[in-house]
């Protein structure tokens, strides 16, 4: 079984044209939870003039009506975030910070060192099981390909039991070249616990170029249920939530199985050809 953790809320909404009510957030994080998704990143605590899609966080997470069975995480970049999370009834801290020194100056104004150390701050003084997300840990928009011995070297310097290896700009996990898929996969065969994911396929960082979507959750559980890898996600729920956003945000998604379907659908018989005998 893996984990799925749905990041629709925070990673899909920042990126869209449109702020959508914190209420409108809430809901979507209400609706993903019914689906049985194990984990969600409902927030993130950042400054309103820099996210301005993100404001409201403490909002968000009033209107959230809780579900046994899942698990809800807020993200954080510095401390000041951290500790406005504090006050709220979030599960999971979740925490960021960049392979190289350029991201971590566009991202969050700070060098790589400053990022390692105030993260190892906040690991220290959460009370909350805590993830670091490793950004760009595979290529930088701004540096290029990443050593991996790079990115093994700061979570080696990480005192936390989960490390995210984040592709921010799409050239593995994220789906901006089409190998997101696949490339989970092949995570979960070098022994990956956890897929992060977005619902309807939304998502991209504002401050890494040319970064579009995330893989959909819908069509990672699709996809794991074939090779039949155990999820616990109603995948027909999720497909409906997609449908849903589809709606909330006028425009189609990047997802394709809630366009499909989850599964194929009978075909009547006056559709059906009819074959054509040996003779003919």
């Amino acid at each position: 079984m893996v984990t799925i953790g749905d990041v629709g809320p925070r990673d899909g909404l920042q990126n869209e044209p449109e702020t959508l009510a914190p209420a409108v957030r809430a809901e979507l994080v209400n609706r993903l939870a019914a689906t049985g998704l194990p984990r969600i990143e409902a927030v993130s605590f950042v400054r309103d003039d820099r996210v301005p899609r993100m404001a409201g966080a403490e909002e968000v997470v009033a209107g959230i009506e809780r579900r046994d069975g899942t698990e809800y995480a807020g993200l954080v970049l510095n401390l000041k975030g951290y500790e406005r999370l504090r006050e709220t009834s979030l599960d999971r801290v979740d925490l960021n910070l960049a392979a190289t020194e350029s991201f971590n100056r566009r991202n969050g104004n700070m060098s790589l060192d400053q990022a390692l150390e105030q993260a190892q701050a906040i690991l220290d003084a959460s009370e909350r099981p805590a993830t670091v997300s490793i950004s760009v840990a595979f290529g930088c928009p701004f540096e290029g390909r990443v050593d991996p011995g790079v990115v093994a070297a700061l979570c080696e310097q990480l005192d936390t039991p989960e490390v995210v290896l984040a592709d921010t700009i799409g050239v593995h996990l994220h789906n901006t070249r089409n190998t997101g898929y696949a490339n989970a996969l092949a995570a979960l065969e070098a022994g990956a616990e956890l897929l992060d994911a977005s619902v309807g396929g939304l998502g991209g960082c504002p401050y890494a170029p040319r970064a579009t979507g995330n893989i959909a959750t819908e069509d990672l559980v699709y996809l794991l249920e074939g090779e039949g890898i155990e999820t616990g996600v109603d995948l027909d729920a999720l497909v409906r939530v997609s449908e849903w956003l589809e709606g909330v945000l006028g425009r189609e998604l990047e997802g394709q199985v809630y366009r499909a379907g989850p599964w194929p659908t009978a075909t009547t018989p006056d559709a059906v050809s009819r074959p054509i005998s040996s003779s003919e």
